[in-house]
């Protein structure tokens, strides 16, 4: 696998797109993981209180982390050949593909939440919420795959920068050792 740990460029792309595809794969399993149960566990008025109040904290910075991470992963592929650019490409486009599934399945579900917070969910409103949270799912998938990726790619660059490094000491070695003799 080509090493997208050796040039300045890529090492910093690899980086911005390692910790923001991070921060949303933690951001979005946390929320899978903890707010989503505790959603189901409350009476349905502070769910949808919170649920409202929460997005509006999250709009900003998850779309942030989204648009970061999935620039810096397709820069990345942009800058890099091979394997390593066919597995950043992946991860960009999964991120793109949680930001597609938040826009075009949360969002205006969410907003659906915003108007039950202010007078009365629905009849079907358990039905509506099982759809957010599968999408919820299917975000939280696809974040944490391309965060997987990601973690390949800079494992696999770690290794041929070592293997390398380790070359360039033995070629060291080997060139004192032939001028010592000389």
């Amino acid at each position: 696998m080509e090493n997208a740990t050796t040039r300045p460029r890529t090492r910093f792309l690899l980086g911005a797109a390692l910790l923001s595809t991070g921060l949303l794969a933690g951001a979005f399993g946390y929320g899978a993981a903890n707010l989503v149960p505790t959603f189901d566990a409350v009476p349905i008025d502070m769910r949808l209180d919170f649920h409202t109040e929460l997005m509006k904290m999250n709009g900003i910075t998850m779309q942030a982390a989204m648009a970061v991470s999935a620039v810096s992963a397709l820069a990345l592929a942009a800058f890099t050949r091979g394997r390593t650019r066919f597995l950043t490409a992946v991860a960009g486009l999964l991120t793109v593909a949680s930001f597609l599934i938040t826009r075009f399945g949360n969002v205006p579900i969410n907003g659906r939440i915003k108007q039950w917070a202010a007078t009365v969910p629905p009849a079907d409103h358990a039905e509506i919420l099982q759809r957010w949270e599968a999408f919820n799912a299917a975000r939280t998938c696809t974040a944490i795959v391309a965060f997987a990726v990601l973690i390949c790619v800079a494992c696999a660059g770690q290794g041929a920068g070592q293997t390398s490094v380790t070359r360039t000491l033995r070629s060291a070695r080997t060139s004192r050792t032939a001028s010592n003799r000389s």
